[in-house]
């Protein structure tokens, strides 16, 4: 019987507009092609409960939340989302991607909100029993061009969303300062370059992660005999 494979949980994290939906979207089906398995998901979100709180959360229309309330509803998704989700499927040995993990709320609550970055990190740890990303994929967005993408969707913006400018500018300090502490485990892209350019780059990073949990060169997988690439 052949060993299984250790499963590899990827974040994608970012300002609003930055891309990320776009980017992990392109990821999992490169992946899928490549023979994975790929569980693709979202924060706040990813569990029946974890939905409801995000509506709560993000929906305009429920009242005044404030700062600790929000960072709260965010902790109480996460944990359902780490526990329920997000394990089993790394147990299962599949490659989880996710459209935002802890560093959002370190950085919208934490310093977007001003409730300390340390504080929320804290919080999240325990919510989610210390399970981290093998590596995050930081997507740099300047807020005004973040706004600009979103006004030209479909679609209105949510309660963070739609927050002032300045707001978003602390948050991008702090995704960069988040980044900067642990760069091996991080790959920070300029979001305004191409789709297909950054596509090529985060599928590259990846490759040589699964290469070096595996223990093999970067054109081959265990139980890939043919050594076809990743």
């Amino acid at each position: 019987m052949s060993k299984q494979r250790a499963g590899l949980f990827i974040a994608f994290e970012g300002g609003d507009g930055a891309g990320k939906s776009t980017q992990a979207a392109r990821l999992a089906a490169a992946l899928e092609a490549r023979g994975h398995t790929v569980l693709r998901t979202r924060e706040p979100g990813g569990t029946p409960i974890g939905e409801k709180l995000r509506s709560l959360v993000l929906d305009h229309g429920h009242g005044h939340i404030d700062a600790h309330t929000e960072a709260l509803i965010f902790a109480a998704s996460r944990a359902a989302h780490a526990g329920q989700v997000i394990r089993p499927a790394l147990e299962r040995g599949d490659i989880v991607l996710t459209d935002r993990y802890i560093d959002s709320s370190v950085a919208y609550q934490g310093a977007g909100r001003g409730l300390g970055e340390d504080a929320v990190k804290s919080l999240n740890e325990w919510a989610t029993s210390g399970l981290q990303p093998h590596l995050t994929v930081l997507l740099d967005v300047d807020p005004a061009v973040g706004r600009q993408r979103r006004k030209a969707g479909a679609a209105a913006e949510d309660r963070l969303e739609s927050e002032a400018d300045d707001f978003h500018s602390r948050i991008r300090d702090a995704f960069l300062e988040l980044a900067g502490r642990r760069p091996e485990s991080y790959l920070v892209l300029p979001a305004h370059d191409s789709v297909a350019d950054l596509s090529a780059r985060i599928l590259d990073r990846v490759c040589s992660l699964l290469a070096s949990l595996h223990g093999v060169p970067a054109g081959a997988i265990p139980g890939n005999p043919d050594g076809d690439p990743l």
